[in-house]
Order: structure tokens, then sequence, then C-alpha cells
């Protein structure tokens, strides 16, 4: 009887601690993806109506406010040829180019030695953000990658180069600068500028992101609570209508004749009893007409 008491005590509290579970659940997620705190906090975008400072592990602030450096000068061979092919995101040409925040950019520069006697040395490749207004201003300067590699009259190379935007420029236009740093046989430097045209940098719009994911898990322990909950109160509900059925109480009488007590009733009031045959007792035994008739005449 006690086991079957606690039963339904401890569907109860398991019932309890598993809607307790599905609410702390996703706050425990949250809280794990987010890092420290399950709440967000919002920072202040600090961006200048000139300059923008960008600190980050590739990229070096050389924007100043008082003395702003001057674009260098573009210079290019009349024996070399460049081209840019982008294949990370692809991009048609006549259209604007539109890079991914958060998401690396790649692409390949070509090197044609269009000369007969000198050689050429493919140094480096850089690019920087410009403001989209005035190319003058730097945004954000990527670091260069070396690769002083030596191309024949008549031959060519490929190098390939990639860079981060940042998230933090998501839906802004900036100048996007990409120059390709090489020499001839006799050590003139020369800078071209293989693109140069304003991009713009657009957000990604992810499918099913973590937070969305939390709220889904959120959403579906509400409604799980709410389901227990409504199961719970229209069992207690129903209990309570429930009629209780009253048991009807049958007289049945005396079954038996021996316990009877006939002590307090006269004699002559028994013998007229067993005389009768309507008031005779069920359980007394039946009697012939003849022993009828010599009791009768006993008497």
């Amino acid at each position: 009887m006690r086991t079957n008491q606690r039963a339904p005590e401890r569907i109860v509290t398991m019932q309890k601690f598993f809607v307790l579970l599905l609410l702390a659940l996703p706050a425990v997620l949250l809280t794990v993806n987010t890092g420290s705190s399950p709440f967000a906090f919002a920072a202040e975008d600090e961006l200048d109506e000139e300059l923008v400072d960008v600190e980050t592990e590739d990229a070096a602030v050389v924007a100043d406010e008082t003395e702003p450096e001057d674009e260098p000068e573009t210079t290019k061979s009349p024996d070399a040829d460049t081209y840019l092919l982008f294949t990370r995101p692809l991009h048609a040409t006549g259209s604007q180019l539109e890079l991914p925040a958060g998401y690396p950019v790649e692409f390949l520069v070509g090197f044609t030695n269009k000369g007969e006697f000198e050689d050429f040395v493919v140094e480096s490749v850089e690019a920087s953000f410009r403001y989209a207004m005035d190319f003058s201003y730097f945004i954000q300067n990527f670091s260069a990658v070396p690769y002083n590699r030596e191309v024949k009259p008549g031959h060519e190379a490929t190098v390939s180069y990639s860079f981060l935007p940042t998230e933090s420029f998501a839906g802004r236009p900036f100048g996007l600068n990409i120059a390709l740093n090489y020499r001839d046989g006799r050590g003139t430097q020369f800078s071209e500028a293989v693109f140069n045209e304003t991009v713009q940098i657009t957000e990604v719009d992810e499918g099913l992101d973590g937070e969305t994911f939390f709220l889904y898990v959120f959403l579906a322990a509400i409604v799980i609570l709410l389901l227990v909950l409504g199961q719970q109160f229209l069992g207690s509900y129903g209990k309570r209508k429930r009629p209780t059925a009253a048991r009807k109480v049958v007289e049945t009488g005396t079954a038996s004749t021996k316990d009877v007590d006939y002590e307090w009733i006269p004699q002559q009031t028994l013998k007229q009893m067993q005389n009768s045959p309507k008031s005779a007792p069920k359980s007394s035994p039946k009697q012939s007409p003849r022993q009828r008739k010599a009791k009768a005449g006993v008497q």
C-alpha cells in the first residue's frame, strides 16, 4: 500500500523536475554559447565622419586625423600586363563587388612579362580599404604578402591573396585598393593598382544561428510546460466532478432461524406460528398432512 501511494508522488516530482530542466536548459546553453553572460550588450559604433580607426591582427591603423597620408602614385611598366580574378566571392564584370562581412575574400593576381630582354620580379601584393568619398583616406590596411617570384620574358605568373573584412563594416560602402608591387631587371620599382573601386560590405543572413535555435528550444519548453499543467488541471478537475456511487443497503432479514430468540414470545403464539403454513419460517422442515393431523390430535 505504501508503494502504491508513493508512486503518484514520484511521478509528480519527476514531472516538476523535467519542467524545470526544460526551462533552465536554454538559459544555460545560451550562457555557454555567448561566453560569460546570457545578456547581450550593444556597443556604440564609433565611426568618425572622416576617419575610422580599426585595430586587428592583420590590419594596422594608418590614418591620422591631422595629417592624412596621400594616396601612393600608381606606376606601371609598359612591358608588363596584370589581371585580377576574384574566386571567393565570384564577381561579374560590370556589377558592383559585394563582400560578405566576416568571411574571407580570395582572389588571384596574374602577371605577364611582355618584354624580350628584361626579367621581372613580382615582390608583393597588398590590399586596403579606403574612404568611399576620398580614396586618400585609409580605413583599414591589410598586410602585404611577399612572393619575390621571378618572371622571365614571355612568361606568366599567378599569385593568390586573401583577407577578411571585419563584421563591423557590414552594410557600408568602402573603396577597395589592391596593389601589385614588382620591379624590373634594372631595379626600377613599380606599384600597379590592379583593382581600385568601391565595394559594398554585406551582412550574411544565416539560415539558423545559435540565438534562433535557443529561442526555438525555449518556446518548445514553454509549450511542453503548458501541456503538462493542462493535463494536471484536467486530471484534478475530472476527479472532483466524478460522482461517488452510493451503495444501496438491502435488508435481507434473518437468513437462519437459529439466530432468532423465541424466549420472549409466548408459547401459545409460537404454536400458532408453527401451525400456520403462511407464517412458518422458510427454514423449517416440510411436514406431510398426516404429521400435521397427528400433531393436532396430540394437542
